[in-house]
């Protein structure tokens, strides 16, 4: 699968050719270390100079994503699979990272790793950034001596779960991003253009039409209010995002609530199927005890709903129950999961079943979200048409009567 692009730097360089000869220019990269190798190939015998261009734009240093760890753990993997020591990979991963907290954090580890620690205890360092998933995996395959193959692991299941929660995101944030941009849009036309047709029509001195009415009634509350309603929408968000962190019921609840939405709730239930599927696979093909890897995808599912229900299967399975069986009788996994986790119990092949399986339901994620940007596009433009047009119309109400009286 392939990996976020990195932001690419301009560096100059100087070097010698095979003819002795000085050869200068300029090449893109983001990796010094990888340019070299690239220079080296293309004929230069011994780089002397290479130093990133002047003149670029510096940004603060943004914090550590998700994106960023996935990206660490593609390039360690990357690295180990071609035979780098761990130090020299922790180098070269570090020497091409823009982010400089990111750098910080992985020369952090290779310290760690240097004064005698291995690499699943450098990560335990930093639980904020890696949870216990992840550094058990590391230090399985460390114990295994297979880092490598693990960490590869580890790499397609970081990258999978972030491709299936930018999907659900964007499902999320598109409408929200449209009916955002019409709300502005109804305010400044209420702020703005109605008070003006409002003085007009105040000297006409007739009855305005209903419509008309209503919607200086709400130019002038918008007026009056508008201070007190923007800030106070602000305190809501700012709220409901501490009560979502802080407050485990309410978070719950809103948890709860969102399985159960007419669009998004599908969207929700199949990107959980999916993550279920993926941890599951991943945990399992490592040597993780089945008992221990329902624990991890439960915590991994992201809502009440399916880690409930997921923690209830790991105890019927700690008491003996088949995995099949005891998916069966909770009712919020779908009868194919159930089927062919069965058939991968009874082969012998039940990380193998699962990554098919979440494969099928990643698929399905994407179709759905596709299938509500299709759905939304032509809805969103009726939402808007009605909103601003309305709005439009219902000024030119008391035009359009006076121009059929005279």
């Amino acid at each position: 699968m392939a990996t976020k692009a990195q932001k690419l730097s301009v560096f100059t360089y100087e070097g010698l050719d095979r003819s002795g000869k000085i050869q200068k220019g300029e090449i893109k990269g983001s990796n010094p270390a990888l340019i070299k190798a690239d220079l080296r190939r293309k004929g230069l015998v011994t780089v002397k100079k290479l130093n990133k261009k002047r003149g670029e734009i510096q940004l603060l240093s943004p914090g550590i994503k998700s994106d960023d760890i996935a990206i660490f753990t593609r390039q360690m993997a990357t690295m180990m699979k071609a035979g780098v020591p761990l130090m020299k990979s922790f180098d070269i991963v570090a020497e091409g990272l823009e982010n400089k907290k990111m750098k910080d954090l992985v020369l952090q580890m290779k310290n760690n790793v240097g004064n005698g620690g291995s690499f699943g205890s450098a990560l335990r360092e930093h639980p904020k950034y890696f949870d216990d998933l992840y550094c058990s995996l590391v230090e399985s395959g460390e114990q295994a001596g297979a880092l490598e193959t693990m960490l590869e692991r580890v790499a397609i299941y970081r990258e999978k779960a972030e491709s299936v929660k930018k999907k659900v995101k964007s499902a999320m944030k598109y409408p929200a991003t449209i009916i955002a941009i019409a709300a502005i849009v109804t305010v400044i036309l209420l702020l703005k253009v109605v008070p003006v047709f409002a003085d007009m029509f105040t000297s006409f001195g007739a009855d305005l039409p209903v419509p008309t009415q209503i919607v200086m009634n709400m130019s002038s509350w918008v007026q009056n209010n508008g201070v007190i309603a923007f800030f106070g929408l602000i305190a809501f968000v700012v709220l409901f995002q501490q009560s979502m962190q802080r407050v485990q019921k309410f978070r719950h609840l809103v948890q709860r609530i969102s399985v159960k939405l007419p669009v998004f709730g599908p969207i929700l239930y199949q990107s959980a199927m999916a993550r279920y599927a993926r941890t599951l696979s991943t945990t399992f093909a490592a040597g993780v005890p089945l008992v221990n890897a329902l624990e991890s995808a439960a915590g991994a599912s992201g809502n009440i709903v399916y880690s409930s229900a997921i923690m209830n299967v790991r105890k019927d399975v700690e008491s003996g129950t088949e995995l099949a069986v005891s998916m069966k009788s909770q009712s919020v996994f779908p009868s194919m999961l159930v089927q062919m986790v069965s058939i991968g119990e009874q082969s012998g092949a039940l990380d193998d079943m699962l990554s098919k399986a979440a494969v099928i339901y990643e698929e399905e994620v994407d179709n759905l979200v596709d299938g509500l940007t299709s759905m939304m596009e032509p809805l969103i433009m009726a939402f808007l048409g009605v909103v601003v047009g309305g709005l439009v119309v219902a000024m030119y109400l008391p035009i359009f009567q006076m121009g059929s009286l005279v």
